[in-house]
């Protein structure tokens, strides 16, 4: 729906801050944590199991209850409802009953007077377990033909014969290491019992009605007896879409034993240990290519360690596939999706969702073919770059409408001096033995909507007050991306009014019914439209009862900066609702949205499940000690598509730490367990996330001009939350073009992701003795 013509057309996010900086950095943001609770709220902690995969005999639990503090305990044989968390399979039990599926796994909450009185206790128990073989690795499962769900094929062409006709062919192996979400803000929820049997559920979460219905779930109640709300999250990046169920119906549960507030909360190491975390992947591939590097044939088997339960695996993989195109097109492609189970913590969603796994398995694969013909892969992309009709069509059958990627890439190659920095480098390299440098351009296409077609809706409520105010609800959570800020901004626009008479409240499942996660990158496409279709009955309400009041057309009626023009009468915004409150006009109104022109059958994977797709390309340029394998970043050029931005600063700020996260996980995150299964890395400690000094010391990041939307999105923007991310698989194939150099012409560096020191220095040495390409 357009906006109306009557609203003044304006840079919707001009000069506007995030709507919570002031409190960001005066600590004085509330989260959670910092919610006043009543007296008697007792606080929770888990008792978890150490082994990986076993048969629970018995749980000695009197230790525990004997413990200073302890006001009580509970197992599965306590919760009155379904114990389960799992939102689309059922698999995913609140506390184990009998078999244990990972080394982590809660097996009982207790409840104490003091949140370190709780924490002592939970190590108290003993726990009688039978050992069983646990499988962890990804080509294990394979072996033992151990999946969370059946295997999935996407076929296109004929991809066996065109491998068979192939001037060119080669086959190799991708893998890519998962990543733990470290957001700021661990899990916590706190459970406050109501009156008849309510609940009320503070949690920290991007998908509040999910929170609500397993709540309801656990306590055997309908839907409406619990609410759950959440102001702000202290990042999320998709690890608090499913997990935060987890936390928020155990208290619950122990809230409804108790009959008092319970507060549960996750330290550090309980948290990385117990939650999800991005999928490994590898991929073992087959491809036939031309003497110009286009692709004639492909052949892909695509597995990721999934975890002892399917969580978001499902639509993880579904949408690692529908990625592994990227930018390019894959006329004969044959691709099969193993979704492993394994003894680990179940995987989840993470910002991508699956997409940069199968990006980073096309990119590898264009790299290596580059390699092989001794030629520029900047070259290799662009021969095989969507096109016009003939090329323009993706595996899954969706044609590529919007495609801005061949300007954008010549645009970034020449703001970049991509060529010239070329020629540089390969100066430095020679004259250098010792510092390496790599230089890489990739490009994004992803695509915005979610694949599970229902969640492609949003609700909004807007109350307007008498003075003038502006109160805004809406089914989105803010988790520090802006959402809040943008949507504010939206209200403000459609009802001509400054940003400061809009504030956005608490993420309320009592206020904005059935919301669907704050994920896929459509917060601000759903939930803005959602909202800007309530503001808009309100507007012509107002604007109704004006026409009426002085008898004007209603073309005459114009809402600009806090007043409202009717003919020849100016007022301000405040004395027009005043106006309408005493004419008995209604100043609520709801709104809700759905995304249009997506159709999509996941069973045989193919359909429109994408509105539209966002781009971008990155160019890095990195340094490698070649004596040590210790890398540094010393450039990026960025050029994103975010249509026409509803908050350039925003979405900058979204670019540059979706950038870096993703640089951590191709560099310096890495996951590590032991044999018996074990998560080894479950601290700041043991586990490295990017800090300020690994951003480099030049940057250069532009939002790709005069491009808007082609689709009827919000104010023809277009989402920036996940998009960014992938643009980091530069700075992984710069590391790689390094190592490069170390090696004879036409090496195909082996190195894995993510590109740690180790693993940097173990792709130098085979380098260095590689004789043969």
């Amino acid at each position: 729906m357009a906006a109306d013509t009557a609203v003044p057309r304006i840079e919707t996010g001009a000069g506007a801050h995030h709507e919570s900086a002031r409190l960001h950095v005066s600590g004085r943001a509330r989260y959670c944590d910092d919610i006043p609770l009543p007296a008697g709220t007792l606080h929770a902690a888990f008792g978890v199991s150490d082994c990986a995969h076993g048969r629970l005999e018995a749980l000695d639990l009197a230790a525990v209850r004997a413990a200073p503090g302890v006001v009580a305990v509970i197992t599965a044989a306590d919760i009155p409802g379904e114990n389960n968390y799992g939102g689309v399979v059922h698999d995913d039990p609140l506390l184990a009953a009998d078999e244990i599926g990972y080394a982590g796994q809660p097996l009982f909450l207790v409840a104490a007077t003091s949140y370190g009185a709780a924490r002592r206790a939970a190590t108290m128990a003993r726990a009688d377990i039978t050992p069983l073989p646990a499988i962890l690795g990804i080509r294990e499962a394979i072996a033992a033909e151990q999946f969370v769900a059946p295997t999935r094929t996407l076929r296109r062409g004929d991809a066996d014969g065109a491998l068979a006709a192939a001037r060119h062919r080669l086959s190799g192996t991708v893998t890519m290491g998962g990543q733990d979400h470290f957001y700021l803000e661990g899990q916590i929820a706190a459970a406050l019992p109501q009156d008849d049997g309510g609940v009320l559920v503070y949690s920290s979460t991007q998908h509040p009605s999910e929170v609500q219905h397993i709540v309801a779930h656990a306590l055997g109640v309908a839907a409406h007896d619990v609410v759950v709300q959440c102001r702000r999250m202290g990042g999320g990046f998709g690890g608090k879409e499913s997990q935060p169920a987890l936390l928020a119906a155990a208290a619950a549960v122990m809230a409804r034993s108790t009959g008092r507030p319970v507060k549960l909360r996750l330290d550090r190491d309980a948290d990385m240990t117990i939650t999800g975390k991005r999928h490994d992947f590898l991929a073992d591939y087959e491809v036939g290519f031309d003497d110009d590097g286009r692709i004639t044939g492909l052949s892909i088997m695509l597995a990721s360690r999934c975890g002892y339960s399917a969580d978001l695996s499902l639509p993880v993989n579904d949408r690692a596939v529908c990625h592994l195109d990227n930018a390019y097109f894959l006329e004969h492609v044959a691709i099969v999706s193993h979704r492993c189970r394994t003894h680990t913590v179940s995987n989840t969603a993470f910002r991508g969702f699956g997409g940069p796994q199968g990006m980073m398995v096309i990119e590898s694969i264009i790299d290596d073919v580059a390699r092989h013909l001794g030629r520029d892969a900047l070259d290799v992309r662009r021969t095989n770059l969507y096109g016009a009709a003939g090329r323009d069509v993706t595996p899954y059958g969706q044609t590529v409408e919007d495609n801005v990627l061949p300007g954008l890439l010549a645009e970034l190659e020449a703001t970049s001096e991509y060529r010239d920095r070329q020629r540089r480098i390969a100066v430095w390299n020679a004259d250098n033995a010792i510092i390496k440098r790599g230089l890489a351009m990739t490009p994004v296409k992803f695509g915005i909507s979610f694949t599970a077609t229902h969640y492609n809706q949003a609700g909004a409520l807007i109350n307007v007050y008498r003075d003038g105010s502006v109160l805004l609800n809406h089914g989105g959570t803010e988790m520090g991306q802006g959402l809040h800020t943008k949507v504010a901004l939206i209200v403000a626009r459609e009802m001509g009014l400054p940003l400061s008479a809009i504030r956005a409240s608490t993420t309320d499942t009592s206020k904005v019914p059935n919301t669907s996660a704050t994920a896929a990158s459509s917060g601000s496409d759903l939930n803005g439209m959602a909202a800007a279709i309530a503001a808009r009955t309100i507007r012509e309400r107002l604007r109704e009862h004006l026409c009426e009041r002085f008898d004007v057309p209603p073309h005459a009626v114009r809402f600009a900066d806090g007043t409202v023009r009717a003919g020849d009468h100016v007022l301000a915004f405040a004395e027009v609702c005043e106006s309408a409150y005493t004419a008995r006009v209604s100043l609520s109104a709801t709104g809700y949205y759905r995304t249009p022109r997506i159709d999509w059958d996941k069973n045989t994977f193919t359909g429109r499940p994408f509105y539209y797709f966002a781009y971008g390309a990155a160019v890095s340029e990195v340094a490698i000690d070649t004596l040590t394998g210790e890398t540094r970043l010393l450039r990026v050029d960025i050029l994103h598509d975010a249509g026409r931005s509803l908050n350039p600063g925003i979405d900058v700020g979204q670019i540059e730490g979706g950038f870096l996260q993703g640089v951590g996980w191709l560099t310096s995150e890495e996951l590590c367990w032991n044999d018996a299964g074990r998560l080894t890395t479950h601290a700041p400690s043991t586990y490295k996330i990017p800090t300020a000094r690994d951003w480099p010391a030049e940057t250069r990041i532009r939002l790709l001009a005069d491009a808007p939307n082609r689709e009827e999105t919000i104010y023809r923007s277009k989402a920036v939350g996940e998009p960014p991310f992938m643009l980091a698989i530069s700075t992984y194939h710069a590391i790689r073009d390094a190592v490069a150099h170390c090696g004879p012409p036409g090496h195909r560096p082996e190195l894995r992701a993510p590109a740690t020191p180790e693993a940097v220095l173990a792709a130098v040495e085979r380098a260095r003795t590689a004789t043969t390409t």
